[in-house]
């Protein structure tokens, strides 16, 4: 991939302010009440007889793993909202829908461009 300097225009401050805001809305808004509500509800089951109770540590590792997978939910749900903020100030989410192209060409990435299709068209006449 080549480098291009002028599209590298971005403000860092900016996006350490939305990275940080992502990170705290994300657990205050999905992460931390899905957890707390997936334990309540393990804890619920438990109590009900549905789910049975470890003789050695009682209900504590089934609801440990409803709180981490409540947890992870939470983070991976907030993903899109934090790539929506990230779109405001003109930065392309990376994936496989989305394509990436530099559309500067500058000084560096034009002699860049034009020895690779020297070396390609010099490779295939032999």
């Amino acid at each position: 991939m080549f480098y291009c300097p002028i599209s590298q225009n971005y403000n860092a401050g900016e996006i350490a302010r939305i990275r940080k805001e992502c990170k705290k809305e994300s657990f205050w808004y999905r992460a931390l009440p899905l957890s707390l509500g997936s334990m309540l509800v393990t804890q619920g089951l438990v109590s009900k007889g549905v789910f049975s109770v470890n003789p050695r540590f009682g209900a504590l590792p089934k609801m440990a793993i409803a709180g981490v997978l409540g947890f992870a939910i939470g983070k991976i749900s907030y993903m899109g909202e934090c790539q929506k903020k990230f779109q405001k100030i003109g930065i392309v989410p990376c994936g496989p829908q989305q394509k990436r192209h530099c559309h500067h060409t500058c000084k560096e990435c034009e002699a860049k461009l034009g020895s690779n299709e020297k070396e390609g068209s010099g490779l295939s006449a032999s």
